[in-house]
């Protein structure tokens, strides 16, 4: 096959293909097109320079999805494709159609960054709102706050109970709070329950979390390592399944200064469960014992009891 004279026929047949098929992995076009992966990779990469062919941020495998203009909605058949977490934002946000950032808890504010495809983001008053992506964005309905309206003075509580009381012997009378006499005012005022008034909680934890989330995934990030699934969210750990060079590993990361014996213990138990070598995060350097420890055993070769 002559590929240099007959590349722009090639690129028609795979455009041609998507439109007739829908999104397709670059495996399944280069099959249909009768090429090779690398060929047929490279004529996609040209059809994606050339704005005629789109490219899903979701991943099959380690491959993406290529689609033509109008063709998004498909991309919803692949969704069980989607890791644990990011199914589970994803069949939130397609429920509810918008999804308050501030209101979600951190995995799946985590998951909704992710699953780029299907969540789009939108800003509302400075917040963060999330678009379920086949909901236009006209379909967003700020909520009404409530109204407050300016009423004249109403008798208190209790004024008004006695004189409901008073409904059940005679037709009811309104009487002005100045007309109450001074001696049936102050019995009132005896009897008027006090109001307690809840102290308003602080959210400063729950920002101190998605900070050290947020951190933990910038970090992540910079050193190319890819967050497969959130194994476990606690008050001051995080567990994640993550990659490297295509090696899944158990990162455990921990909101501390310090850690202990424990935690590394610990650690080394929920990988030994899931079958995954470990690392270890922390917001501090390793106590002096441990990292003395840590260096004598790097080259160790066995530790016996003698009988």
């Amino acid at each position: 096959m002559r590929i240099g004279q007959d590349a722009s026929a090639l690129k028609d047949k795979i455009v041609s293909s998507l439109k007739q098929k829908g999104p397709s992995l670059p495996v399944h076009i280069a099959k249909e097109i009768g090429l090779s992966i690398l060929f047929a990779s490279a004529f996609l990469s040209e059809l994606l320079s050339e704005k005629r062919l789109k490219m899903s941020h979701m991943r099959i495998g380690s491959s993406p999805l290529y689609f033509t203009e109008g063709q998004e909605p498909l991309l919803e058949n692949f969704s069980h494709h989607l890791k644990s977490k990011e199914k589970d934002a994803f069949s939130i946000l397609k429920e509810k159609k918008f999804l308050k950032d501030s209101e979600q808890e951190p995995a799946i504010r985590i998951a909704l960054r992710e699953i780029k495809d299907f969540a789009i983001p939108l800003r509302r008053n400075e917040e963060l709102i999330w678009r379920f992506f086949t909901i236009p964005e006209t379909d967003f309905v700020e909520e009404a706050k409530p109204i407050i309206a300016l009423q004249t003075p109403a008798l208190p509580i209790i004024e008004q109970t006695a004189i409901n009381q008073a409904e059940e012997e005679e037709k009811p009378i309104l009487i002005p709070i100045k007309e109450i006499k001074t001696k049936q005012r102050k019995k009132l005022k005896e009897k008027k329950p006090k109001i307690k008034i809840a102290k308003k909680k602080t959210h400063t934890k729950t920002k101190e979390d998605e900070k050290f989330l947020e951190r933990i995934k910038e970090f992540l990030s910079k050193n190319e390592v890819e967050i497969v699934n959130i194994e476990g969210l606690k008050k001051d750990e995080l567990l994640l399944r993550v990659k490297t060079n295509n090696i899944e590993q158990l990162l455990v990361a921990y909101k501390k200064k310090k850690i202990s014996e424990k935690e590394i213990i610990k650690s080394s138990k929920k990988a030994s469960e899931l079958g995954l070598s470990y690392s270890i995060l922390s917001m501090g350097e390793l106590p002096k014992k441990i990292s003395e420890l840590r260096d004598a055993l790097q080259n160790i070769k066995d530790i016996k009891k003698i009988e």
